[in-house]
This record gives C-alpha cells, sequence and structure tokens, in this order.
C-alpha cells in the first residue's frame, strides 16, 4: 500500500495546496490503491499530505494528526478522515469544494455560516477525552484555566521567544518587541473562571473552513487538525475570532452564537465568565502571534527583495505590533513603516551573511 500511494503521490499531475504547516497534492486514488483501501473507485479523489519543516510557532501536543482524526471524524460524520499514515507524510479522504479564503477571503461571512461555525465547536464538546491520545505528563487538570493559558504562555515565551533568539532576536529588538513581553501579558492577567475542558481545533479559519454542496444546501467542514488541543473553549473561540478577522458586528454575533450552542449543549459552564475571560485570551492571541507574523514576514522576503517587497512584509510586522500594543501596554510611539523595512533591511543583509556562511562550512 505504502509503495502504491508513493506512486501516486509522486505524480506530476493534479492541485497542490500549500499552508504554513504543509503540501497537499490532491490527486485520484487509482487502483488498485483504491481497492486496498475499501474504497470502490480509484477515481476517488485524495489528499497526500506532507509536513514542512518549519520554524516551530504553536504547540502540537499529538504529534500524529492521524490519532487524533481517527477519534474526530467518528464523532463528527463532516470531519475528512485519514486513511493511511506512513509517518513522514500521510493520505487523507478529499473534500470537494471550496475554502471560505477563496469564497469570502476578508469581511463578513454571514449569520447561518456563524451560527453553523458555532455549532460546530459545541460539537467538540462531545469528543470524550479518554478517547483522544494520551496528553503530556505536564498538562494542567480539567477546569484549571489559568494553569491552561500559563501552559500556552510558557510553550510561547520558551519555544517560539527564546529559541528562536538567536537568529531573530535582533530584529524583535529593532521593532520594539519587549524582551518580557509574554512576562508582561501574564502579570496582567486576572484569576480566571474555572472551566470544564474539551477538544479544541485551535485553527478554525477561513482557509480551514471547506464550503460544500449538499442536498439542503451548503455544508460547512473544518479541516487541518494537527495543532488540536484539549483545554478552555474560550481559547478556541479566541484564535478563531482572531483569525477571522470579523468586523465589530460580527464578532460579536459570533461570541452570541458560540454561548447559545453550549447553553443547547448543556454545557453553559464553558461560558461562565465570559464576558472578562474571553478578552484575556484575545489579548494573548495578540501577544503571543507577534513573534510568527515578524519572522513569517521576514521569511517571505526573496534573496534579493526590491522596495515593494519590504514594505509589503513591514505592513505586516506594524499590524502585529499594532494589535498587542495595548496588552503589552507599550508607551513608545507606535512602529512606522520606514523603521519596520529599515529593521527588516538590516536583519535580512545579516541574515543572508549567516546562512552563506552555513552553505560554506
Amino acid at each position: 500500500m505504502r509503495r502504491l500511494a508513493e506512486a501516486r503521490r509522486r505524480r506530476p499531475e493534479g492541485e497542490v495546496v500549500t499552508g504554513h504547516h504543509n503540501s497537499n497534492h490532491i490527486v485520484p486514488l487509482g487502483q488498485p490503491l483504491a481497492f486496498l483501501l475499501g474504497i470502490e473507485s480509484g477515481q476517488v479523489q485524495a489528499k497526500f499530505r506532507t509536513p514542512f519543516r518549519t520554524v516551530e510557532v504553536v504547540p502540537r501536543i499529538w504529534r500524529r494528526e492521524s490519532e487524533v482524526l481517527r477519534v474526530v471524524s467518528r464523532r463528527l460524520n463532516d470531519v475528512p478522515r485519514c486513511l493511511a499514515d506512513f509517518g513522514e507524510w500521510s493520505l487523507h479522504a478529499y473534500l470537494a469544494g471550496h475554502s471560505l479564503a477563496d469564497l469570502v477571503p476578508v469581511g463578513p461571512i454571514g449569520s447561518r455560516r456563524l451560527a453553523v461555525l458555532a455549532e460546530f465547536f459545541a460539537r467538540l464538546t462531545t469528543v470524550p477525552e479518554d478517547e483522544l491520545p494520551e496528553l503530556p505528563a505536564d498538562w494542567p487538570k480539567d477546569r484549571d484555566s489559568r494553569g491552561f493559558l500559563c501552559w500556552l504562555a510558557d510553550f510561547a515565551e520558551r519555544s517560539v521567544h527564546r529559541a528562536n533568539r538567536p537568529r531573530f532576536g535582533d530584529l524583535f529588538d529593532a521593532v520594539g518587541i519587549p524582551r518580557d513581553a509574554v512576562d508582561r501579558f501574564l502579570r496582567s492577567v486576572p484569576e480566571l473562571t474555572p472551566r470544564p475542558f474539551a477538544l479544541l481545533h485551535t485553527d478554525v479559519h477561513r482557509a480551514n473552513v471547506v464550503v460544500t454542496a449538499g442536498a439542503e444546501g451548503e455544508r460547512l467542514s473544518v479541516i487541518d487538525w494537527e495543532l488540536a488541543l484539549y483545554g478552555d473553549p474560550l481559547h478556541d473561540l479566541a484564535t478563531h475570532l482572531v483569525r477571522m478577522d470579523y468586523d465589530k458586528t460580527e464578532h460579536e454575533l459570533m461570541v452570541r452564537l458560540w454561548a447559545k450552542a453550549m447553553e443547547r449543549a448543556d454545557h453553559a459552564d464553558m461560558t461562565r465568565g465570559v464576558d472578562r475571560d474571553l478578552r484575556v485570551y484575545l489579548s494573548f492571541e495578540y501577544v503571543q502571534s507577534v513573534f510568527p507574523d515578524v519572522m513569517r514576514a521576514a521569511l517571505a522576503l526573496s534573496d534579493h527583495p526590491e522596495e515593494p517587497e519590504f514594505g509589503h512584509a513591514a505592513e505586516r510586522v506594524c499590524r502585529a505590533l499594532g494589535r498587542a500594543r495595548e496588552p503589552l501596554a507599550l508607551v513608545d510611539d507606535p512602529l512606522d513603516e520606514r523603521a519596520a523595512v529599515q529593521a527588516l533591511r538590516e536583519w535580512h543583509a545579516a541574515d543572508m551573511e549567516w546562512r552563506m556562511e552555513r552553505h560554506e562550512r
């Protein structure tokens, strides 16, 4: 099966879709691979999924996405299954449709879609913890909302900020990210309301929502589960609100729909303290994202970037710093694009020299 799957994965035709974490090659399964997988037709499209080796910026407590999908696809029938996991890459059922990012790249998505996504978050509460893969030994206990947030903050400081200072530290300093950014945030956090833990997707944004046609109208399915966690449901809502970039009206409506969906699922206890604690999780999302946002903007620069390329990267950096300004209690003047461009130029020149030295060694 592996040899047949490898041969299909390497076929030149088909569509290739890439994201921050994976490359996905979409081609028909072909026979006899389909037969071995128990699928009737070799014309069925499948997704051959290969993880990228990238800078680690988000926690992955379960290294095999297939282990999570095995459980989730039984509980949520609109989640595509993992057909086979070969270690370095995996084979997934393909959902034919259009991503929400293609249909509505920016702006309002409509109240009906908001309601469907709110129900999705409520349905995650039906996945029992004992069916999921084992949690890390240092994982916070159920209802320890502050412990959960502190675990996330520690990861951001240890595995994202400090781990990447050797290469990006000068850039972080030049654009004004405080060296104690995470500690600054934690010092401002009040005691959070204890809430029951649940399975979290943590990456529900427009590119991970697939819109398909059904007998009763369109359906929304959420894909890409490699960043799933088990913890405070407010964290899932906060990451969703930030990454969807809703306007004020849809942001507020989504919060109300989420709370109602949780109550209908007999989990009103998961909505306790939402008005205060959601602001904390939103602030954390802005604080922790300054590191990956700045790094990704820098890494996106070509070997010989022109002025527009530096300008686009500077916009991304300024936006990240602007969103984190309040939770970090920054008092200096906001970073302007000219200063960001200069910082990126200096980092790029030093990084090119560093890469050349590594290549020569």
